[in-house]
């Protein structure tokens, strides 16, 4: 073999290398500077706003127009040392309900607490408190959805004087209150009143919640009762819609928008806050269910 062409060889390898990094070189500094979004859009500070947010976001995920902001290293270096988010999401685990992409918001934006079928007791309620509490976050949105596996799987078990294995009975008893009012009224879809149901109980529960009712009272939080479309993607209200929100949801009833204030009023039992222990009975009145949910879930 002829080793004397090796020198030569090398010589055109690495020219056309650095040739190359260049050519890349120069196209590199041709191109457009990176958009920043660390500077986000100001934060809402009033349960009307963060509401119109997260609703103007959603019709986006529904449109498919959506923006994904503040999801890049610029915004990840603005809340490292700090975070304030608008708004407090209490979801399903479910794996097609992300809260974040379904509302179309960024890093920093939310508290989300995950559950199945929204089951809460001690600790998930103690989340949720967190943000209106320590932080002045303005809105709670209790999210439930259809086809809900959770609430399906509990109301079988329900009907049938059975039990869900392993600590799935903790979500079980937690979703009894929502049982208890499908039976009296179980509509078509007996499964599916009772997903609505169960938002509807675990937000009336947040709003006379012994710490969170005073914030709802002089309107600096609104909670917030929603149910998630898996067909559509959109978010239709069934509860708690903050009054004057320009993206209320056109299933948003007055009665529901009123019922917020109501559940809040000072005549509000504080035998209804979650961290007290109460058992869970089929002859419960619905406030008296709620508190009971909270046990039954961590028991």
């Amino acid at each position: 073999m002829d080793r004397a062409g090796f020198p030569a060889r090398r010589f055109f390898l690495t020219g056309g290398l650095a040739a190359a990094a260049a050519a890349l070189s120069g196209c590199s500094a041709k191109s457009a500077p990176k958009a920043t979004t660390g500077a986000p859009e100001p934060r809402p500070s009033t349960p009307e706003a963060a509401y119109s947010r997260l609703m103007e976001g959603n019709k986006r995920w529904v449109s498919g127009s959506l923006k994904h902001p503040d999801r890049d290293p610029d915004r990840r270096q603005l809340v490292a040392e700090a975070q304030d988010p608008f708004g407090v999401i209490l979801a399903c685990i479910d794996s097609r309900v992300p809260p974040e992409l379904l509302f179309d918001t960024g890093l920093g934006d939310l508290f989300v607490l995950r559950t199945g079928g929204q089951a809460v007791g001690p600790v998930v309620t103690g989340s949720v408190e967190f943000g209106p509490m320590t932080a002045g976050t303005p809105l709670i949105l209790v999210l439930g959805h259809q086809r809900c596996g959770a609430i399906a799987s509990a109301y079988k078990a329900l009907q049938d004087g059975t039990s869900l294995p392993g600590n799935l009975v903790a979500i079980q008893n937690a979703l009894v209150p929502a049982y208890d009012l499908t039976v009296k009224d179980p509509g078509t879809d007996p499964v599916d009143t009772m997903i609505r149901n169960q938002v509807k109980v675990t937000a009336d529960e947040l709003r006379a919640n012994a710490d969170l009712a005073p914030l709802v009272r002089k309107g600096s939080l609104g909670v917030v009762g929603a149910y998630y479309s898996l067909d559509t993607g959109q978010v239709e209200v069934l509860t708690g819609a903050p009054t004057g929100s320009a993206s209320a949801s056109p299933s948003a009833s007055p009665s529901d928008s009123a019922s917020q204030s109501a559940s809040a009023s000072p005549s509000s039992s504080p035998s209804a806050s979650p961290s007290q222990s109460a058992s869970p009975s089929g002859s419960a009145s619905p406030s008296d269910s709620a508190s009971a949910s909270a046990s039954a879930s961590v028991s």
